[in-house]
């Protein structure tokens, strides 16, 4: 392993033995760690070479990747990595001949570093991801530049705005020339390895800038394990061409319709009439530079009516004037409103809201008018379209539903805590438009979709081997500790789940929909969650969700082979053996620690992301989890005792529409006693039964729609999962529907399946839901079954507010 103390002495050694060079990048920089190392046919060098062989093979699909072999002791690791500008064929070339030359420069060494000018690769027998190495190592060009302070002060800023552009790109990658005298240039260039999180990155180039040469050598280069940097005065790299603009929303202005209906009417006298009107520059701020010009001039034999025609044209003039100016103020007022708005909460960002505005007829040209064809899915939000814009960017466009309870409100919330938000496991956001009754966020596309459309996908699950899924575990790790920490906002998702991570084209995970976020101010890290406000899902406090016996629940079964020494049963079959079982355990063991029942047991996500980014770190043992199981049988004779009930703020209780009043009192009875005991001191908590619901609270929650969801299915697969899901959406989807518009807000039925089975289906909502709280209620629940129950003989989707459920056996009263 290397040891950073003596990784630290080589710059002295590598200064002795340094080839002055004429070109600073015709420099191959190989680092070799004589410490340890392996014998040939040794298992760590069969590890190594499938490491190797694993990152060639990946580096042109992706240009950047890392992956681990075998156990320990002889688990190898290894990181590729090529420039983002290069293409895939160098990269490919690079990459085969870096494994290559490693091996024959570092025979037998258990680590080493290879570095050309467009790729680099490590591999270790330590796991060095996410772990930042800044020791330099220095490369330069023997000619210098004829004015040294000028060019170091040139170089200063130039790498100033390079390290803070790269650490809050997605590639951590970038480029940049800056004019030095005359024709002459400085071309720049930083790259972190893609595993560092921004700060990391930040911290890394801001090291190596302090050995860049300050004797004006006109090129060079500071090359560490985790970042470097480089610059000539001859261009290494083609800079993008930049992207047209966009085109920002017109103001209509009102008064030209006015001076035109003016115009026509005195064009029907006998005169002649010459105008010209100096073209306004319509943008959300009016008039900056320009005022308006108009100039008549009218001849007419009849004197009277040429000056009832000026006079008219100038009263027609000093209106519009007058209006304008009245406008303005209206104008500049309600921006005042929405400044101090925004502003209020959100000070110190430097994104300009103008600047991100995008005007509708870009947006439907983009998506070809919101077509069925280019939607790409629905949320609580509102449906989502891909679309294109006129440079050839992708774009993703979420559209807020009229029926939609999320308003202004939310989608400026959305819109200014994204635009703060700047880290490359977080979805970016390009812009947003407010006009003609539409509101609409303009994302960056991602061509892989969600995770769980491959989690969930029988055939695209194989595409998801271990490395990957471990990546977008730390990923998603990273990008919630910005949020919780890191970031200057203190802000919490409240909507984690498969369907809000996002994945680019190289399977990095993004984190998107914030219009849950919560912020908190300062040092505080918890916070009264009684306000939802955003996409329509999210936790509701300190609660506890109980549910149904005769289904699996995921954190049952987990700690169910936890505790039994099994928790590898637990692992995708689909992944084979190709998996380090330290990592499956790390995460595991972490999951089960996310969800102890005491606050304090939990570790918080900078904990997490040691846990997962160490093995050195000793992870505490978690205790059993909250128990989630309820009963289907009820043997309770006792009465209900409406005391019990009367000993919170708040309760809710509602049966099944066919259960008799006997059964939903025994029930009910059953509940409350029952809740009581699994829950003792809790200000909230929710129960499910098969004939009743019971929640209680110490907040108002009637009429709101609560959005936590419990997931439980059918240990039973059946044998066409592909016809059987499409009946059961059909079935659920036609419930909702009849569900929606009954009085009792509860709709039950049935669907034939192959040989001579039945579908049998339940759907039904609190009766203190709205119609539109009601149908986004039971959307999202139906939306959410083919997710957590694909291919089982039966499913239940439950939440707060609503539940669905079908089974292929009659389990409803007659």
């Amino acid at each position: 392993m290397m040891k950073s103390h003596e990784f630290c002495a080589l710059p002295i050694l590598f200064s002795c033995l340094l080839c002055f060079l004429t070109k600073a990048q015709a420099q191959v920089y190989v680092y070799c760690d004589a410490a340890t190392n392996y014998t040939s046919g040794s298992v760590y060098e069969k590890n190594l070479n499938l490491v190797l062989t694993s990152l060639v093979a990946s580096a042109s699909i992706t240009g950047f990747n890392m992956t681990t072999a075998g156990q320990d002791p002889d688990v190898a690791y290894g990181l590729i990595q090529c420039r983002p500008d290069i293409s895939k064929g160098d990269c490919q070339t690079c990459s085969s001949t870096s494994a290559v030359e490693i091996s024959q420069r570092c025979p037998n060494q258990r680590e080493a570093f290879i570095q050309y000018d467009i790729c680099s690769l490590h591999y270790s027998d330590w796991r060095f991801f996410s772990t930042v190495n800044s020791v330099p190592q220095i490369l330069f060009n023997v000619h210098d530049m004829t004015n040294p302070v000028l060019f170091n002060d040139q170089l200063e800023s130039l790498f100033e705005n390079l390290s803070s552009r790269a650490a809050s790109n997605p590639s951590l990658f970038a480029i940049r020339s800056t004019l030095y005298t005359g024709s002459t240039n400085i071309y720049g260039m930083v790259q972190c390895t893609r595993d560092l999180t921004e700060n990391n990155c930040l911290g890394c180039l801001q090291d190596i800038r302090k050995y860049i040469p300050s004797d004006g050598s006109q090129g060079g280069q500071v090359i560490s394990l985790s970042c470097s940097l480089r610059y000539e005065i001859s261009p290494f790299f083609l800079l993008p061409p930049p992207p047209p603009p966009i085109r920002v929303a017109p103001l209509h202005h009102p008064f030209l319709g006015a001076i035109q209906l003016l115009l026509e009417r005195v064009m029907r006298k006998k005169m002649k009439i010459i105008w010209f009107i100096k073209a306004l520059k319509y943008s959300l701020i009016i008039f900056p530079d320009d005022s308006m010009f108009l100039f008549l001039y009218v001849k007419s034999e009849n004197q009277t009516l040429r000056t009832i025609v000026i006079v008219a044209i100038l009263v027609a003039i000093a209106c519009i004037v007058v209006s304008i100016i009245c406008g303005c103020f209206l104008w500049r007022t309600r921006r005042q409103i929405k400044k101090i708005s925004f502003d209020g909460v959100y000070e110190g960002s430097n994104t300009s809201t103008e600047s991100l505005l995008i005007d509708l007829t870009t947006l439907k040209v983009a998506t070809r008018n919101f077509s069925d064809e280019c939607k790409l899915g629905e949320g609580g939000f509102g449906p989502v379209y891909k679309g294109e814009l006129s440079d050839g960017r992708e774009i993703a466009v979420k559209r807020l539903s009229s029926t939609s309870g999320q308003g202004l409100e939310e989608l400026t919330t959305e819109v200014m805590l994204v635009t703060k938000l700047l880290h490359k496991n977080l979805v970016k956001l390009l812009g947003f438009c407010l006009e003609e009754e539409e509101k609409l966020l303009v994302y960056e596309y991602l061509p892989n979709g969600s995770l769980d459309k491959i989690l969930f996908d029988h055939s695209r699950r194989f595409s998801l081997e271990w490395e990957r899924r471990y990546k977008i575990i730390v990923g998603i790790a990273r990008g919630l500790l910005y949020l919780h920490e890191d970031s200057q906002l203190r802000i919490i998702h409240r909507d984690m789940k498969a369907s809000n991570i996002l994945l680019d084209e190289q399977l990095n995970p993004k984190i998107s929909d914030f219009g849950l976020a919560r912020l908190f101010h300062g040092s505080q890290t918890q916070g009264n969650t009684n306000r939802i406000a955003g996409t329509c899902s999210g936790s509701r406090g300190r609660s506890k969700e109980l549910g149904f016996p005769q289904f699996s629940e995921p954190s049952n079964l987990a700690w169910q082979h936890w505790a039994n020494g099994t928790a590898l049963d637990l692992v995708d079959p689909r992944l084979g053996d190709q998996w380090p079982r330290h990592e499956v355990l790390e995460c595991i063991q972490t999951g089960l620690l996310c969800i102890q029942e005491v606050a304090a047991d939990r570790p918080s996500m900078s904990e997490i992301v040691l846990m997962l980014s160490s093995h050195t770190i000793t992870t505490p043992v978690p205790l059993h989890p909250p128990v989630l199981a309820g009963s289907r049988n009820f043997e309770s004779s006792e009465t209900m005792d409406a005391t019990k009930f009367d000993q919170y703020n708040r309760k809710a209780l509602q049966q099944s529409t066919d259960v008799s009043n006997t059964d939903c009192k025994a029930c009910v009875t059953e509940a409350s006693t029952e809740i009581l005991k699994r829950c003792p001191d809790y200000k909230a908590a929710i129960i499910w039964y098969d004939n009743c619901l019971l929640k209680y609270s110490n907040m108002d929650f009637f009429g709101q729609v609560d959005h936590q969801k419990f997931y439980s299915f059918n240990e039973k697969n059946v044998s066409n999962p592909a016809s059987f899901n499409q009946k059961t959406r059909e079935l659920l989807s036609r419930l909702a529907e009849e569900a929606f518009v009954a009085p009792n807000m509860y709709a039950t039925g049935e669907v034939d399946l192959e040989e001579s089975k039945k579908l049998y289906g339940l759907v039904q909502r609190t009766r203190d839901l709205s119609t539109i709280d009601c149908k986004q209620c039971l959307d999202d629940a139906v939306s959410e079954g083919p997710n957590c129950c694909d291919g089982k003989e039966g499913g239940r989707v439950a939440t707060g507010s609503c539940n669905i459920r079908y089974e292929t056996y009659p389990f409803l009263k007659s």
